[in-house]
């Protein structure tokens, strides 16, 4: 395999690093066992923490060991954030937490071979330390005025919320969290977004203290930026989760299948397990055709595939073909076209009416006259069939599961209405 160093390189995923050269040692020497925490803060990882899951899963290709930390401890504070303080969750729901992460970490990691994967609870260490103890055997080696340096504490520092002596002492508990990997499981890697790069250095900076001799090393992700200025994993309608229940498998191909030309080829490296020469034609195929949209299909059918399973892509994929009359929509299951119809513009109503009120009430035409037109032309159509008279009413018979029926205008202006029945 490629240099695992330059494999991470070409694809834009190193931002910060201790010593590159060093690691590159490492690596070159190894196996290296290495880490990555996850703090459970919310019920379920979102894309931002897809990108640490998918670089432990490179490295550990490339013949390492990873150690997936999921934050028992940490998740009890959490990190600060830039403008606030965080709320406490209760610890039976952090607790609860804990597993669900796990379990979504879990599959994207290899738990077999000589470079197993290793899950670990920072509670395991930290529950039963005293604050004495923690304060004589950690704290003292922490100087203060190194601390407030730390971007994510100066920035709190400066603001009128200010910052409490619990998040302040979060990047302790995190540099404690290295320093009892690498006594336990020899591990002398950190990795994380170059957002946490104060956290991540917390932990060398503590092993050389306690350690002297030894040689660990961090490395810093880049924050992923979209070109349009928007929020990475970020959509209209909120955060991109992983877990389905947050954000469903057709919403989670969907933002795939949506990504922008400008991004598609930087999604590409980051999250995609093609090789170089794979990724390099879709991005020339991007270049040369782009609205066949290569790229951003291959992509959509990667990564949901990845995190929700070949089934669920299936479904998803035979969802967005129907939806524009290359399927049946009645052979879709209620789920996957709940879930494809609610990205839809849609309305409830109580009893059904004339096609002409509906594509109005919905918004796909300005005007019952210009549903009309629509009709008069060809260009409406019910569950995919087209409509033939401007007084057409659709029946009961006609509702996909007895609840929806899908509008289209056109090729692809598409809509829903739901018949509550109320």
């Amino acid at each position: 395999m490629t240099d695992i160093v330059d494999e991470l390189k070409w694809r834009g995923l190193i931002a910060l690093s201790t010593d590159e050269d060093a690691l590159r040692k490492a690596f070159a020497d190894g196996p290296v066992t290495f880490y990555c925490g996850f703090d459970p803060t919310a019920p379920s990882l979102h894309l931002g923490n897809l990108v640490q899951i998918l670089t432990m899963r490179r490295i550990q290709q490339a013949g390492n060991r990873p150690l997936g930390l999921v934050g028992g401890a940490t998740g009890l504070i959490g990190d600060p954030k830039p403008n606030s303080e965080r709320t406490l969750n209760a610890p039976e729901v952090v607790a609860q937490w804990v597993e669900r992460l796990r379990a979504q970490i879990q599959p994207l990691l290899d738990f077999e071979g000589p470079n197993a994967a290793v899950m670990v609870n920072n509670l395991d260490w930290t529950q039963g330390l005293s604050a004495i103890e923690f304060l004589r055997d950690v704290g003292k080696h922490f100087r203060v005025n190194k601390m407030i340096t730390k971007e994510a504490v100066a920035r709190r520092l400066e603001s009128q919320e200010g910052i409490s002596y619990t998040e302040f002492s979060y990047q302790i508990l995190q540099g404690m969290d290295f320093l009892e990997l690498y006594r336990r499981y020899g591990c002398t890697l950190q990795t994380g977004g170059s957002d946490q790069w104060g956290n991540l250095t917390s932990g060398t900076d503590l092993i050389h203290r306690v350690e002297p001799d030894a040689v660990v090393h961090a490395l810093g992700t880049p924050l992923i930026t979209k070109a349009d200025g928007t929020k990475f994993g970020k959509t209209e309608s909120g955060t991109v989760w992983l877990d389905p229940e947050m954000t469903t498998p057709y919403a989670f191909y969907q933002f795939w299948l949506n990504a922008d030309d400008r991004d598609v080829s930087k999604f590409l490296r980051i999250f995609s397990f093609r090789s170089r020469e794979e990724i390099e034609e879709l991005e020339k195929q991007t270049e040369e055709r782009p609205q066949a949209r290569a790229a951003q299909r291959a992509l959509a059918e990667e990564l949901t595939t990845l995190v929700h399973g070949a089934d669920q892509t299936a479904a998803v994929i035979a969802a967005s073909k129907a939806l524009f009359g290359q399927g049946e929509l009645a052979e879709l299951d209620e789920k996957t076209l709940a879930a494809s119809l609610s990205e839809l513009p849609h309305v409830q109503v109580d009893e059904l009416g004339p096609v002409v009120d509906l594509f109005a009430e919905v918004g796909l035409v300005a005007s019952k006259s210009a549903a009309r037109r629509t009709v008069k032309e060809g260009g409406a159509y019910v569950n995919n069939v087209k409509v033939v008279g401007e007084d057409a009413v659709p029946a009961k018979e006609d509702l996909l599961h007895g609840r929806w029926l899908v509008l289209r205008r056109g090729k692809k202006n598409l809509a829903a209405v739901e018949v509550t029945g109320r």
